[in-house]
């Protein structure tokens, strides 16, 4: 079959080299995509929300499948533009309808869809202007730590963890007031600050039956020992060794099934991933997030870890059979380290020349996979904060870690940085 697949980053570039092994991908396209796509598919020069451009590309190339990869898309209603059009009803899209992807579009939503269906989450409350000075007085009574999460999408960055009254005062104004992050904080969620380990799960659903694909652990700081700013994600590891048969059977009957009970129960239209952001607080799982689609960069981790064809779990969760399909993994343990451009996440220059990107994708069992690179002529250069990973196996978490670290080792680039502590709480 032929398909398109959205996105630029990272995880699309993953999702492209686990989609190309399948015998069932005769043509793969990549719009907008990246260096590292293009030297798998055909990338096409169209943004993920030009819904009208896509569907000429769709037409041109007899597209049958289309994968989704951020959420942008999916929010703004991708799923439904290409099922409600005549001309391409036919084409299997991966990814929730409009409706279905509030569950990550809006804070609020999925906070009212978890309580619907008893899925254990921290216990919050919701604010906008017209009740502002009631927030107010929340703020002031609510225990410390607080979390305080925009509304609506806001590129990773609309979640404040506040140590003190004033800091959590003083972002709710911005958030609020000022309109810090656009209509996105329109609405502003505050919430209990759950204290554990955070971990992802993520499923393939068809909308009634589903598929647990792989779990991760991310590390979101931007410094080692997890200090620092918040970022997008410095590096995962897979399998996480606490999350052991027990711990995921807790994930599967407490969370995953009645997630997807519920969204079959409400009538939401949903074919594609789940991403279960999750909160290990002493061996009890709680949601922290729905996210409609896979992470970054967890998707460079947990796909190769994947051993089942990507295609035909894609094309199960569209005719039918899913629930049918065997979920296989490989036997080593997977890390990925990502490498970042100087001064991230704050201000960054880009631009600057990568070198030795073929000296480390010669290293035995590492995937080299870019995220914010692009071509100045012939030469890739960093177009990003987050520029690159390189996700290694082994038989251990450490030894994963270290081959990933001796692959990164090989690569350079004006500013580079990498934290060199990626799975230390497992020995790493």
């Amino acid at each position: 079959m032929n398909i398109l697949l959205i996105g630029a980053g990272g995880r699309e570039h993953a999702l492209a080299w686990k989609m190309a092994q399948s015998h069932h991908c005769d043509h793969l396209l990549i719009a907008p995509g990246n260096p590292g796509t293009a030297s798998i598919g055909t990338n096409l020069d169209i943004q993920v929300n030009d819904f009208n451009a896509l569907k000429v590309a769709v037409l041109e190339n007899a597209i049958d499948m289309i994968v989704v990869g951020p959420e942008d898309p999916l929010v703004n209603g991708i799923y439904d533009f290409f099922a409600k059009d005549a001309a391409t009803a036919h084409v299997n899209v991966i990814g929730p309808s409009a409706e279905a992807a509030q569950l990550e579009g809006s804070k609020a939503f999925s906070k009212h869809f978890m309580q619907r269906h008893h899925i254990p989450t921290a216990s919050y409350a919701e604010f906008t202007v017209d009740n502002y000075t009631q927030g107010v007085d929340y703020i002031k009574a609510h225990p410390l730590p607080i979390v305080l999460k925009a509304d609506g999408l806001a590129a990773g960055k609309g979640v404040i963890i506040a140590l003190t009254q004033e800091e959590a005062l003083v972002s709710f104004e911005e958030m609020i007031q000022n309109k810090q992050f656009g209509e996105a904080s329109a609405k502003v969620v505050i919430e209990q600050f759950l204290e554990g380990i955070e971990v992802s799960v993520f499923a393939l659903t068809d909308g009634i039956s589903y598929q647990i694909i792989g779990h991760a652990k991310d590390y979101k700081r931007i410094g080692e020992g997890d200090t620092g700013l918040n970022t997008g994600g410095m590096g995962c590891v897979s399998p996480v060794p606490f999350m052991d048969k027990t711990f995921m059977q807790k994930v599967e009957e407490r969370i995953i099934k009645p997630t997807i009970q519920g969204i079959h129960a409400e009538n939401l239209t949903y074919k594609g991933f789940v991403f279960f952001g999750l909160m290990n607080c002493g061996g009890e799982p709680y949601v922290i997030e729905y996210n409609c689609r896979l992470g970054d960069p967890e998707t460079e981790v947990i796909l190769p870890r994947l051993q089942t064809d990507l295609v035909s779990l894609l094309a199960a969760a569209d005719n039918g059979t899913l629930e049918d399909v065997n979920i296989e993994y490989h036997a080593s343990a997977f890390a990925t380290v990502m490498a970042v451009s100087g001064g991230y996440p704050g201000n960054y220059k880009k631009n600057f020349e990568i070198l030795g990107l073929s000296e480390a994708a010669t290293v035995p069992g590492t995937l080299v996979f870019q995220a914010g690179t692009g071509f100045e002529g012939n030469t890739i250069v960093t177009k990003g904060g987050r520029v690159l990973t390189t996700t290694a196996q082994g038989y251990t978490l450490q030894e994963a870690v270290k081959n990933a670290q001796n692959a990164l080792s090989k690569i350079h680039f004006e500013g580079m940085y990498f934290r060199k502590d990626i799975g230390y709480e497992f020995g790493a």
